[in-house]
């Protein structure tokens, strides 16, 4: 079986995929008054209410990441999750659909040992008009890692879904791709380059490619000029969306 991906770029992860305030209230008001939740694809921990019994990680590197005090890790992968049927009252996901092997496989699983399932995923045709992708690294779009399915085909697989967009704000906390979306030189960071799938995934000559001229317009002022636009807005649609499913 080979590694999981995050054993190779989710080191130092934690440093930089911190929890946003916002993004978790959101994600704990979908979990709602569950006295049990299992994290599936948990990583460092990011997200996970207090109610969380189990965290379910396939990699090493990730699960050494988590805080002290944390729910305790077991390794696995949502195909297959090591849990009893309505083990627990909630099956949390956040931002880790797009590594599964086979996500109706996941889906069925989180449904057979939950009541409820929360996941958090995005809507790769939003990735596709990001300007970070669009002018400077077009690569991204043919990751196969960006291409879940789509938001609803997922509310549906799980029935009696609703589904939330969460909006990225300007100042977002979290390191995920879109958070300097009115903050360019963020990705000027190896470190903050390093924390998204999508950039950590590419060829190395490749990222830096993109990354120099994304640093020349900087310079010229030729990005301002360009997304002048962005300047002004507090939050921006980066497609991620919140699905929330109803007992059965």
């Amino acid at each position: 079986m080979a590694a999981p991906v995050y054993d190779r770029i989710g080191v130092g992860y934690a440093e930089e995929r911190r929890p946003d305030p916002r993004w978790a209230a959101a994600i704990d008001a979908a979990v709602g008054p569950a006295t049990s939740v299992a994290s599936t694809g948990a990583g460092t921990g990011s997200y996970e209410p207090a109610a969380t019994v189990v965290a379910v990680e396939p990699s090493g590197v990730m699960i050494t990441q988590r805080a002290p005090g944390a729910a305790p890790s077991v390794r696995g992968v949502a195909e297959r999750l090591p849990l009893g049927d309505g083990a627990v009252d909630v099956a949390l996901v956040v931002l880790s659909l797009h590594h599964w092997s086979s996500w109706r496989a996941g889906l069925d699983e989180l449904r057979r040992v939950s009541r409820r399932q929360v996941v958090l995923t995005f809507d790769d045709s939003f990735h596709d008009r990001f300007w970070l992708i669009a002018d400077y690294l077009p690569e991204i779009a043919d990751l196969p890692l960006n291409r879940p399915p789509a938001p609803v085909v997922v509310a549906d697989a799980l029935g009696r879904a609703t589904v939330t967009s969460l909006p990225v704000p300007h100042d977002m906390v979290d390191g995920v791709l879109w958070a300097g979306w009115r903050r360019p030189e963020r990705y000027l960071d190896p470190a903050v380059l390093a924390a998204a799938s999508s950039t950590a995934a590419l060829p190395p000559a490749v990222l830096a490619r993109g990354i120099a001229r994304l640093r020349a317009d900087l310079e010229t002022g030729e990005w301002h000029r360009r997304h002048a636009g962005l300047l002004a807005q507090e939050a921006i649609d980066g497609g991620f969306r919140l699905i929330a499913s109803s007992p059965d």
